[in-house]
């Protein structure tokens, strides 16, 4: 008697199609990430300012 084998399929990665679902993530900052650093840029360049004013 002859058996019949049937190749199985390769089982699927599931966390490959969370992957795709959510587009694998954002590669940039957010609106909010983006405001705070460019708020911490201005805290930063004022303060260099205001050494260099105060400096003999």
């Amino acid at each position: 008697m002859n058996r019949i084998s049937i190749k199985t399929l390769k089982p699927r990665n599931p966390l490959a199609v969370a992957g795709r679902l959510r587009h694998a993530g954002v590669h940039r900052r957010s609106g909010g990430g983006q405001r705070q650093g460019a708020e911490r840029g201005l805290q930063r360049e004022l303060a260099d300012l205001r050494r260099l004013r105060h400096s003999p």
